[in-house]
């Protein structure tokens, strides 16, 4: 049984300051956490904030040259980046993709600071929505 469920909206960017600043005040959401990434293929600042039980992810390129938020932001604008998807086990759900036919990008399985998994299916593959599917295993 697939028990998926919304874990968060990844939003790019341009100004952190700024859209934090925007959700917290004018949406009532709480910042809960900020940390930065320098991976290869990450190159972000992330900010998460919570609004009414519902997570956001502010994504701010801090490489304007290699950051895929940097591309996107030149390709599309700031906006909605990602939508992600909770799996109770990201072995069995990528095993299920295998299975129906949708490609991951296998070069964007990483760990997060706090023990996310995380993995993004191919855009082409999902009618041009960029798909996150993530756990926690250490939760």
């Amino acid at each position: 049984m697939k028990d998926y469920k919304l874990d968060h909206i990844g939003i790019a960017v341009r100004n952190l300051e700024e859209s934090i600043h925007f959700y917290e005040n004018i949406l009532g959401g709480k910042l809960i956490d900020r940390y930065r990434s320098n991976s290869k293929g990450v190159e972000s600042e992330i900010a998460t904030i919570e609004v009414n039980g519902t997570r956001i992810e502010l994504l701010s390129p801090t490489n304007n040259t290699t950051s895929p938020i940097a591309r996107f932001l030149k390709q599309k604008g700031k906006g909605v980046h990602h939508i992600a998807y909770y799996v109770h086990d990201l072995e069995e759900a990528l095993e299920n993709l295998k299975h129906e036919g949708i490609r991951i990008l296998e070069e964007t399985f990483r760990t997060n600071p706090h023990g996310r998994r995380l993995i993004y299916l191919n855009p082409v593959d999902t009618e041009g929505t960029i798909i996150e599917y993530c756990d926690y295993p250490d939760q």
